[in-house]
C-alpha cells in the first residue's frame, strides 16, 4: 500500500504543486558505462557526477542506441529510431564492398515528429536547447522542432571573434543564462555536450594534471580523455550550482545520460577508452555499445543515494517528461514508457516485456538486431544469419553464447525480434552485388567516425 502511495505521489506531483517540475537533461557524447567515478573508474575524476549520484539515483542497466543520431532521434520523439530509418549516425558510414548493402540513412528527423519540447511547450514550458543536435540541417534544426531558444555546436572547441573557447564551458554559460532568464516559469533545458567525442583534446591544466597520474592497470588511462571528461564534469557542477543559487534545485529533475557506449578504438585503431567489464563499444549491439551511464536527481522526490538495476532506455525519457509535466499523450503514440515508478522506487516494475535495437549497418560490428527480455539478450547477425544468446545476470560480459544450449529460448527471442522489426517497419540490409572480400572493410566517401 505504501509503495502505491509513493508512486502516486511522484506521478501526480505536477498537478499537486503550484508549478510543474522543471527538467534539465544533460547528454554526454560517447561516454562509456565504466568511465565515471561513480561507476567504479579510478583514473578519471568526476566529482560532480559522483555528487549527482549521491543525491539521486544511479542506473546500472540503462540503454541508448548504438550511435548518436539514433539515440537523439528516440530521445526527441519517444519512438524507436527504426521507425524513421535513423539507425546509424547521419549521414552514416559506407562500406561499398562489404557483404551486405545497408539501408541509406535519412538526413533528418521528420518535422511531423512531435518532440518532447513541443509537447511541453504546449503545456506552458519554456524550452531551451544548447549543443550537438545531429538530426538534420537547415529547416530541421532544434528551432524547427519545438526548441524556443537554441544554439547548435560542433566539436570540443568553439571559435569566436575574440579567440577560442572550450565547448563544454561555452554551453554551460549559455545554459546558465537560459536558467537566469526563465527561472520564473517552468522550463525544459537540454544541454547536449560534444564531450567526450573524438578528436580528443583538453585544457593544458587538465592535460598536465592527468598526465602526472599513474596509469590504472587494465584501463587506457589517456590524459586527453580524462581531461575532456573533467570538462564535462565541471559543466555538470556549474549547472548544479546555478540551480542552487537560483532556488530551482528542489523543483528540477536533472537527468544525465550518454548517447551511446564508449568508443574503444578509432577507425585507425587508436585506443580511446574501455567499457570493460562490458563487451564491445560504440557502433555494436554488445553491452559496451548500448549500455550507458545514467543518473537522475530530484531532491525530495527521488530517493538519494539509490541504485536502480531495472532495464530502461533513452526512448523512455519523452514519456517521463510528459507525465511529470501533466501532458496527456495519446495511447500508443510513444514506444517508450514513463520512468516515474522507478524514480520513486528503484525496484518498481515497468509495463513492458522487452527492449529492442536495430543496427543494419557496418560500424564497429556487422549489421544486426538485438532484443533483451528479462536477463536474456539475443543478438541476430545478418551477414550469416547466426544468433548469440547471453544470460546477462550471470554473464554481463557476454562471454558465453548459449544459443545452441537454449534452442527454444533462442527461437522464441528471434521470433519476437522479427515481429518487432515488422511492427516498426525496420529497414533491412540486402546482398551487395559489389561484394569484394578483399576490400570489405574499406570505407567509402561518407565514412569517418562521427
Amino acid at each position: 500500500m505504501l509503495r502505491r502511495l509513493v508512486l502516486f505521489a511522484l506521478a501526480t506531483v505536477a498537478t499537486a504543486s503550484a508549478q510543474p517540475p522543471n527538467v534539465l537533461l544533460i547528454l554526454a557524447d560517447d561516454l562509456g558505462w565504466a568511465d565515471a567515478g561513480c561507476y567504479g573508474n579510478t583514473y578519471n575524476e568526476t566529482p560532480h557526477l559522483d555528487r549527482l549520484a549521491r543525491e539521486g539515483m544511479r542506473f546500472t542497466h540503462f540503454y541508448a542506441g548504438p550511435v548518436c543520431s539514433p539515440t537523439r532521434a528516440n530521445l526527441q520523439s519517444g519512438r524507436d529510431q527504426a521507425r524513421y530509418g535513423i539507425t546509424q549516425h547521419i549521414p552514416g558510414h559506407r562500406r561499398p564492398w562489404a557483404k551486405l548493402r545497408d539501408p541509406v540513412v535519412p538526413l533528418q528527423l521528420p518535422l511531423e515528429v512531435e518532440t518532447f519540447a513541443e509537447r511541453l511547450a504546449g503545456a506552458g514550458y519554456r524550452t531551451g536547447f544548447f549543443g550537438k543536435w545531429h538530426l538534420g540541417g537547415r529547416g530541421f534544426s532544434p528551432a524547427d522542432q519545438g526548441w524556443q531558444v537554441s544554439e547548435e555546436t560542433k566539436g570540443n572547441i568553439q571559435k569566436q571573434a575574440g579567440g577560442e573557447q572550450r565547448t563544454a564551458a561555452y554551453l554551460t554559460e549559455k545554459a546558465i543564462a537560459f536558467l537566469q532568464t526563465e527561472r520564473g516559469r517552468p522550463f525544459v533545458l537540454q544541454v547536449a555536450h560534444n564531450a567526450v567525442h573524438i578528436p580528443l583534446s583538453t585544457t593544458p591544466e587538465h592535460l598536465a594534471r592527468f598526465g602526472a597520474k599513474p596509469a590504472v592497470p587494465g584501463y587506457p588511462s589517456r590524459p586527453e580523455y580524462a581531461g575532456l571528461l573533467a570538462e564535462l564534469d565541471d559543466s555538470v557542477g556549474r549547472l548544479l550550482d546555478a540551480l542552487d543559487q537560483l532556488g530551482l534545485a528542489e523543483n528540477t529533475l536533472v537527468f544525465f545520460v550518454s548517447d551511446n557506449g564508449g568508443l574503444e578504438h578509432e577507425q585507425n585503431g587508436t585506443v580511446v577508452t574501455s567499457n570493460r567489464p562490458l563487451r564491445g563499444e560504440k557502433g555494436s549491439l554488445y553491452e559496451g555499445g548500448i549500455r550507458v551511464p545514467a543518473i537522475a536527481r530530484w531532491p525530495g522526490r527521488i530517493p538519494a543515494g539509490t541504485v536502480c538495476h531495472v532495464p530502461a532506455i533513452t526512448t523512455d525519457l519523452h514519456a517521463t517528461f510528459a507525465e511529470l509535466a501533466g501532458v496527456k499523450v495519446t495511447e500508443g503514440a510513444l514506444d517508450g514508457v514513463s520512468l516515474t515508478p522507478l524514480l520513486a522506487d528503484p525496484a518498481a516494475r515497468l509495463s513492458r516485456e522487452a527492449l529492442f535495437w536495430h543496427l543494419p549497418h557496418y560500424h564497429h560490428s556487422t549489421p544486426a538486431s538485438a532484443v533483451r527480455q528479462g536477463d536474456w539478450k539475443l543478438i541476430e547477425f545478418f551477414e550469416d544469419d547466426h544468433a548469440e544468446l547471453y544470460d546477462l545476470a550471470g554473464d554481463p560480459a557476454e562471454t558465453k553464447n548459449l544459443a545452441e544450449t537454449e534452442p527454444a529460448r533462442t527461437s522464441a527471442l528471434r521470433a519476437s525480434l522479427q515481429a518487432w522489426r515488422q511492427r516498426v517497419g525496420a529497414r533491412m540490409p540486402v546482398p551487395n552485388p559489389d561484394y569484394d572480400p578483399a576490400r570489405a572493410g574499406e570505407l567509402g566517401k561518407a565514412g569517418r567516425d562521427r
